[in-house]
């Protein structure tokens, strides 16, 4: 179980680091929260085929199994996603980038306000604070962007950082016996319905704006089929299984394969300093998963010392 989280928690970083890719393709010619809320309209739409073939119930029956889907529909999916893309109107993706990094800052937090029984050690809040720093790097923001970024924007984007950390918080401790197929399709379901109200609510999205380009479509499906449905359903199964604490340093080791994407797709730099970025980066990981990793040490050392004995 140790490698499958392992992995699947590379491999989400991986798909979302792409993610950003694909969402500049599509944004060339569509309104950014209509994007969105057609991206999660056709997620939901696979899930709930997928639940319709796996799940043995589909439907919420209890009032507890109402509780992940909210948080995760409203809070991770659709305030999240609306905060953000608004935000962005008034400030470029640099800022955005820090203000993003606050989530795994944020979310140790949240957990001392609920329920939730995980804590951060004081070493792993300094590796918390260290892979901060490490995204702050690479983003690389210009310091007059920071001073003169408007702070509607600030503050927007800040909250679509809080709204995610506290929905991976509730959601965490939500006790929910509905199938987890059945769960996420109706995530899905609910961020698509906030975000399409908060695109038919914003002066500056417009359906006749949008372009159905061929690299509009593709990216749609991208987003909506892999980094949406695929990249949620992985999302909330790390949650499941990690906490909204360890979860949350995703957004830490997205921005590498965001640079590193950038870099072989779209020629962006790859620098001495973005890789100094991921060097910090990699510090504050080691010092978070200090205990995981000083126990992989010691069982990697035993196989060894086992296998000289045989050999002897």
């Amino acid at each position: 179980m140790r490698h499958r989280t392992t992995a699947v928690f590379v491999l989400l970083s991986a798909i979302w680091g792409t993610a950003f890719v694909a969402t500049e393709v599509g944004l060339d010619s569509l309104p950014p929260t209509l994007f969105a809320a057609v991206r999660f309209d056709v997620a939901a739409a696979v899930l709930f085929g997928l639940a319709l073939v796996r799940s043995d119930r589909l439907r919420p029956t209890a009032r507890a199994e109402w509780v992940p889907i909210l948080a995760g529909g409203v809070l991770n999916i659709g305030v999240h996603h609306a905060f953000l893309f608004s935000g962005q109107v008034y400030v470029d993706g640099a800022v955005a980038a820090v203000l993003l990094g606050l989530i795994p800052v944020i979310t140790p937090a949240l957990t001392r306000l609920t329920a939730s029984r995980e804590r951060l050690s004081p070493v792993g809040a300094v590796g918390v604070l260290i892979g901060f720093v490490g995204v702050v790097v690479i983003a690389n923001p210009d310091p007059a962007n920071l001073v003169d970024s408007n702070l509607v924007g600030v503050a927007l984007v800040l909250a679509s950082a809080v709204a995610f950390a506290l929905g991976a918080v509730v959601t965490h401790d939500a006790d929910s016996t509905l199938p987890f197929v059945s769960t996420q399709a109706w995530m899905m379901l609910v961020g698509a319905v906030v975000l399409h109200a908060t695109s038919a609510a914003l002066p500056w999205e417009s359906v006749a704006a949008a372009e159905w380009t061929p690299a509009a479509v593709a990216s749609l499906l991208y987003l909506a089929v892999v980094a949406g449905a695929g990249g949620f359903f992985m999302y909330f199964w790390l949650l499941d299984h990690v906490g909204p604490v360890e979860v949350s340093l995703l957004e830490y080791v997205i921005p590498v394969f965001a640079a590193v994407v950038g870099w072989q797709v779209r020629g962006t730099g790859l620098d001495a300093t973005t890789v100094a970025g991921f060097a910090i980066i990699f510090v504050g990981f080691a010092l978070v998963k200090r205990a995981d990793i000083r126990r992989e040490w010691g069982r990697l050392r035993g196989v060894e010392e086992n296998a000289v004995r045989d050999a002897d």
